[in-house]
């Protein structure tokens, strides 16, 4: 029987697991949803108890789904939602309190109060991160300052803080391993992504024990391996860890600078490829750490948008248009009429280019006649609206034009999306045939340790294409739509 790689996506709003061929191609998968908690407005948690539970069951089930035998596995492959924060006992691995989300915005107000002191800039240049609730720092200091007698233990190293990807690694190794990745140390507010260390004085300044911190790698590593996982045999090597859109970078082999990729999932991020180069925004994009050739580390430039697909779930679960969300795209293409309905949907703040913590989605241009399709159309159409802000950004950053944008994520299914996405940006969208290539980086990263994947140009040759989108709006449609979309944006802000 062939052997393998087992990749394990850990999103926001589930976990989904694969195993992978010698071709990259997909031999099975299993996926299951995890429970959202909610516990105060603009506040949102997760259960990581349920998130390993669901993990490792997973990946037994996509294994027996493949008909394939355990010990076949060549390696584990981790990639995940960024930002999502845990602080677990170093002894048993349990959580000292609920994982406190990338959405949550309960350490909006610090952040606010660290800008007023003028301390942006030491983080921005530091990290390339904006100050922001979205990143992890403030939320292990919100940890560490509410939960009682957590900071005296991780102090003492007794309480440790990680990335999802740390705490399935520290599961899956049955506690022998406390590490990340760069890609996830830079999104933490507290690493140094010149240096790629964890950087003192910021900690300092969050009053966060460096005890707790795990130690950070390339995300192509021999990270630890298996033990004490039910169903699977101890010593299987988990040799990749990326965050989950530095995984959909190098899912889609944009390698070279230059190169750049938007994935849609819950929210949108646009990842383009600097090499070596360390460039600090100028238009409220992030520079973060990304993979290179081979898995190394180089820069990118990022654009995150908060709340991309989630918008069709908040139309489906809250205002119940459809009850799946396949059916939005049928609704946008019944609208046969021109309006100025435009749908922000700010749910957690505005993210890229904005960075507006406070802001609040709205429905803008509504009439006696407006409909639940028009609606749909326009809240479609912000996905795209976002993601077109994103790419002039980064155009006037780097002072080069994309010629194409290359997408994945489970919204890229929605034909009649990627077709205005192209409209408005004026530019061709390929989607490629596996979309799901968050988990495909991951995937390549550990073959590629492994000697699974002989090189990243041999990968590239399996690369193939599902579908190309090509711009036909005119020019004034286009000046229009984009024109009525800054003006709603701007209504709704609430920061300089």
């Amino acid at each position: 029987m062939s052997e393998y790689i087992i990749g394990i996506d850990a999103g926001t709003t589930g976990i989904r697991t694969y195993c992978f061929n010698k071709a990259g191609g997909v031999i099975s998968s299993a996926y299951s949803e995890f429970k959202q908690y909610y516990p105060k407005p603009g506040w949102v948690e997760h259960d990581p108890e349920e998130i390993w539970s669901k993990t490792e069951k997973l990946i037994l089930k996509a294994i027996r789904i493949g008909k394939l035998k355990p010990e076949k596995a060549v390696a584990i492959g981790i990639t995940n939602q960024r930002e999502t924060t845990v602080l677990f006992e170093k002894d048993t691995g349990k959580p000292v309190y609920n994982a406190i989300v990338w959405q949550c915005r309960r350490t909006s107000e610090y952040c606010t109060s660290l800008k007023k002191e003028g301390l942006e800039p030491v983080f921005r240049n530091k990290t390339g991160l904006v100050m922001d609730a979205y990143f992890s720092g403030t939320k292990i200091r919100w940890i560490l300052e509410n939960v009682k007698g957590v900071r005296a233990k991780a102090e003492k190293g007794k309480v440790l803080f990680g990335t999802i990807d740390t705490y399935l690694l520290f599961r899956l190794t049955n506690g022998k391993t406390h590490k990340t990745d760069h890609t996830n140390a830079s999104r933490t507010l507290i690493y140094n992504i010149e240096k790629k260390d964890w950087d003192k004085e910021l900690l300092k300044i969050l009053d966060i024990p460096e005890a707790a911190l795990p130690e950070a790698h390339n995300s192509s590593n021999l990270f630890g391996r298996t033990e004490g996982v039910k169903g699977l045999p101890d010593g299987i090597p988990i040799s990749s860890l990326v965050g989950d859109q530095q995984g959909a970078l190098f899912g889609q082999l944009c390698t070279e600078p230059g190169e750049a990729k938007n994935t849609y999932g819950t929210g949108c991020f646009l990842l383009f490829n600097t090499g070596n180069k360390m460039q600090i925004s100028k238009n409220n994009l992030i520079t973060t750490l990304a993979c290179g050739p081979e898995g190394k580390t180089v820069y990118c430039l990022e654009g995150s948008i908060f709340i991309g697909g989630a918008v069709v779930q908040y139309l489906r679960d809250n205002l119940r248009f459809f009850k799946e969300s396949k059916l939005s795209e049928k609704l946008a293409s019944s609208v046969k009429k021109e309006d100025d309905v435009v749908f922000v949907p700010a749910f957690s703040g505005l993210g890229a280019p904005y960075w507006d913590m406070n802001a609040r989605g709205a429905i803008l241009g509504l009439t006696r006649d407006t409909t639940q399709e028009q609606i749909t159309r326009a809240a479609l159409k912000s996905i795209a609206l976002q993601s077109y802000e994103l790419v002039e950004a980064m155009e006037n950053d780097t002072g080069s034009k994309l010629k194409l944008l290359k997408v994945d994520g489970g919204a890229t299914s929605n034909n009649w999306l990627m077709q205005y996405q192209a409209d408005i940006l004026g530019k061709k969208v390929v989607r490629p045939s596996n979309v799901d290539t968050t988990v495909l980086g991951a995937a390549y990263l550990a073959g590629l340790e492994r000697g699974f994947y002989s090189s990243v140009a041999d990968l590239k040759k399996k690369l193939k294409v599902s579908k190309e989108f090509t711009p036909n709006m005119n020019q004034a449609t286009r000046e229009k739509e984009i024109k009525v979309w800054k003006s709603a944006v701007k209504r709704i802000l609430t920061e300089g």
